[in-house]
């Protein structure tokens, strides 16, 4: 089954807000569903891998875009 991961866009906001944003908009999808997180912050290289492995869902991809990253997110 082909799913095509929805964009969620944070660019724009500071920690702690990406992650919390993240966190409420991935309870709500089904488990394996996946988004992609487009964000501006510097700390989110390490706050978005962190939550990830405390909430157990799986970061796929992590790249590098201007002006920030994006993070593709499997939800556990």
């Amino acid at each position: 089954m082909d799913t095509v991961a929805e964009i969620y866009d944070l660019r724009g906001l500071n920690c702690p807000l990406p992650v919390l944003k993240a966190k409420k908009r991935l309870a709500g999808m089904r488990a394996g569903g996946q988004l992609w997180l487009e964000t501006t912050d510097p700390l989110a290289v390490i706050d978005i891998p962190a939550f990830c492995s405390e909430d157990g869902h799986r970061l796929v991809e992590t790249e590098t875009v201007t002006g920030g990253h994006r993070f593709l997110i499997e939800r556990g």
